[in-house]
Formats: C-alpha cells, sequence, structure tokens
C-alpha cells in the first residue's frame, strides 16, 4: 500500500509547488479533482483533452516527482432533478473518465447521485425511512428510472475507456452503506465498485471491518478521513446532524483527521482488513476536520498511517 492525499487540500496553491510539498512529505500518490464538488484548482479535464501539450506537461509534472495518481475525482450529482446541474457534472464525469484513460489512472471517484422522488421534483429526494408508503415508492421510482438507467449507460462509458468507478457511500445520495453500494455494483460488476470513506461509515454506526469484509474487491480505492461522535450530543439527539460542521461542540460528531476520532489499533484493524480482501492500493488523505489547519492535520495524519499501513510479505510466508 502507498500513502497519498486528495490535493483539492492545495487548491490555493499551483500546481507544481502543491506537488512538491507532497513530496517533501514523503508522500507517494496525489488524487485530483476534476470539477464537480472537489473543484478543478489543479486539474482541468476539457482542457487538457483539448491540448495534448499541456497533457503531456501535466503528466511530466506528476512523473518527474516519482508520484502516481491513486485517482481522478469529480464528486457530483449526475442525477440531480435540475437538467443543468445533472448535464454539467455528467460531462465532468465523461471527460474525467477520458483523461483517466489518457493518463493510464484505473478509477475515476464520484457520487451515486441522488434524484428527486418523482418527475416533476427540482430538489434531490434523499430516502431512509419506509414509512409513510409514499416514500419506499419514491425510493423504488428512483432506483428504476434514474439510479439504473444512468449507471447503466455510464458503465458502458467507462467499460470502453477501460476505467472503472469508485463509488463513495455518502449519506444524501442513493448510496450511503455497503447494502445500497452493492445493490449499485451490481449493474455492472468489476465497473462500478468503491471508494472506501470510513468517516461516514463510524458515524453511521456502522462497523468498518465488517464493511470492508463485505464489499471485499469491489473496494477500488480507499479515503483516510475519521470521524468522532461526540456521545452527550448523540445520546441527545442521535447521529443524524443537519448543524454546520463549524459548530463543533454542538454537534453529534464532526470530521477529524486519523487518529483523532479513532485511535490506531481501529486503524490498524481498518489497514489490516484491507490487507486480507486483497487491497494493495493508496490510501489518499482527504483533511476535512474543522479543529486543525490543512498542513496540521495532513502532518498528523501521515504519522498514523505510516505506522499502521502494511504490506503483502516480500516472499513466501514461513508456514507455507
Amino acid at each position: 500500500m502507498k500513502i497519498g492525499v486528495f490535493a483539492v487540500l492545495f487548491g490555493g496553491k499551483p500546481f507544481e509547488e502543491a506537488l512538491d510539498y507532497i513530496k517533501e512529505l514523503g508522500l507517494e500518490a496525489v488524487e485530483i479533482g476534476t470539477g464537480a464538488y472537489p473543484g478543478d484548482a489543479h486539474c482541468k479535464p476539457a482542457e487538457l483533452l483539448k491540448n495534448d501539450s499541456k497533457l503531456k506537461a501535466f503528466k511530466q509534472a506528476i512523473d518527474r516527482r516519482g508520484l502516481t495518481i491513486s485517482a481522478l475525482s469529480c464528486h457530483g450529482n449526475p442525477i440531480h432533478p435540475d437538467g443543468k446541474l445533472a448535464k454539467s457534472h455528467d460531462a465532468i464525469f465523461r471527460n474525467t473518465v477520458e483523461l483517466a484513460a489518457k493518463l493510464g489512472v484505473k478509477q475515476v471517484i464520484t457520487f451515486s447521485g441522488c434524484p428527486g422522488g418523482d418527475p416533476k421534483a427540482t430538489q434531490p429526494n434523499w430516502i431512509t425511512s419506509s414509512w409513510p408508503p409514499e416514500f419506499p415508492q419514491m425510493l423504488e421510482w428512483q432506483w428504476k428510472e434514474r439510479v439504473v438507467p444512468y449507471w447503466k449507460d455510464a458503465a458502458s462509458f467507462l467499460k470502453k475507456h477501460k476505467v472503472r468507478v469508485a463509488i463513495e457511500m455518502h449519506p444524501n445520495f442513493v448510496v450511503y452503506n455497503p447494502e445500497t453500494m452493492l445493490r449499485l455494483c451490481e449493474i455492472a460488476p468489476g465497473t462500478i465498485g468503491c471508494n472506501f470513506d470510513p468517516s461516514h461509515m463510524f458515524w453511521q454506526q456502522v462497523d468498518v471491518p465488517t464493511a470492508i469484509r463485505a464489499l471485499g474487491d469491489r473496494i477500488y480505492h480507499v479515503h483516510a478521513k475519521d470521524c468522532k461522535i461526540d456521545p452527550a450530543n448523540t445520546a441527545l439527539n442521535g447521529v443524524l446532524d443537519v448543524k454546520k460542521y463549524t459548530d463543533e461542540l454542538h454537534r453529534s460528531w464532526i470530521f477529524r483527521t486519523v487518529g483523532y476520532g479513532n485511535g490506531e489499533s481501529v486503524w490498524r484493524d481498518l489497514i489490516s482488513n484491507l490487507r486480507m480482501v486483497g487491497y494493495d492500493h493508496v490510501i489518499s488523505i482527504e483533511h476535512e476536520d474543522s479543529l486543525m489547519t490543512g498542513d496540521e492535520g495532513l502532518k498528523k495524519a501521515i504519522g498514523v498511517l505510516k505506522g499502521v499501513v502494511i504490506n503483502a510479505p516480500a516472499g513466501p510466508a514461513y508456514w507455507a
């Protein structure tokens, strides 16, 4: 396994300056945002696809520093009921897939998306309850009329370019836990898989090792981001929380850098279970800790991960 970083953290820096700093920190891989919610500060696929010299320079900037691209990320909502927004996010996704193919990157990361609850809806509808009865009816409509048709078509596009999609399980989208992730994977096994971000599992009270084993080789990419659950606020209000992330004192949970939500033993178990299901790619640090600067959070995450990341033995095990 390699340790990398989601470079949107350095969106305010020039690309090569950011790469120099990433290399200086001893990291080996970089995940690059290409638009939609992560933004495209360092990588604009439409521009690179039209200009071979810019594309070559972009690739050389990464290769020259001995870094690899773990994934291109365009987290968006390509099935949003606002047709203009959906079309924009879909175009970014498809341009990102084409760019990944040209760069030799195996996976593109995004969200599953979330449609409205019916053809006339103007906003997404994340359905999480089976009552009143119109809600499960809307949920089945979403999957049948929007989710499955879109991802069947997207899977054909991905296969054409020999690229996989790694869907991040995230609340407010139709894929938010292992059960919904596995349902989406069935649309195109081997093409649709998972970007495993444990932070969203922690606050939903999902047992992370169990989730990793259930998803198995469908895990194409991993984010290293932690989550701290506040026992007092959760005891009072549960884990569903719409307060701002910066209202840390009153939230039921907040995102933390690695090791500040769960201890090293949890992260050792997480990494070990990834190894057991055959994952041998990048652990990409995503910083969203509102209590630390990006630089501090990243360095602390690197410190923890360097102590827990493991790789396959170099030769036959002694018991073989």
